[in-house]
């Protein structure tokens, strides 16, 4: 994993005014330019009403990022912030699926594997997404209804 600066670990909390401002929303942050990843977005968008969301492209997405010491252009990992707490790569997906209705929810049960599966495991589909799902060239123009679902500097 890369991060910003001299390969500090990824922090696992928000800075204060970054958790003020989110303001204890449920919020998935997702690589609007990856297909899976923009996939994953519509996914939880069309099952759950509760998660927020921003692009990693976006102002806010980038500080996000930043106080996280994860990498500003290749995002390697979507986040998951549930009840405060962030989430990354499967433990992320995890995470969403465990708040959605049955089957879906099964699916949280991954957060349960072992870290030299789940590592592994998420490094290849991260390594691989663009190759086997693609990459949008434009950007998503969101109807006003799926706009009230961004955060403020969040698209």
């Amino acid at each position: 994993m890369s991060y910003i600066g001299c390969m500090e670990k990824p922090r696992s909390t928000l800075p204060d005014a970054l958790a003020v401002e989110l303001a204890g929303k449920d919020l998935i942050v997702f690589d609007a330019e990856c297909v899976l990843c923009s996939g994953f977005f519509r996914f939880m968008y069309r099952r759950n009403g509760a998660f927020n969301f921003v692009t990693a492209q976006s102002p806010l997405g980038q500080r996000l990022y930043a106080a996280l010491n994860l990498a500003l252009t290749d995002f390697e990992t979507n986040l998951v912030i549930v009840d405060g707490q962030i989430h990354q790569e499967l433990d992320a997906f995890s995470m969403a699926m465990q708040e959605l209705n049955w089957p879906w929810k099964a699916l949280g049960a991954a957060r349960f594997l072992p870290a030299w599966i789940k590592s592994p495991l998420y490094k290849t589909i991260r390594r691989n997404r663009f190759r086997v799902f693609g990459r949008y060239d434009t950007c998503m123009v969101p109807d006003a209804e799926l706009r009230g679902r961004f955060l403020k500097n969040g698209f």
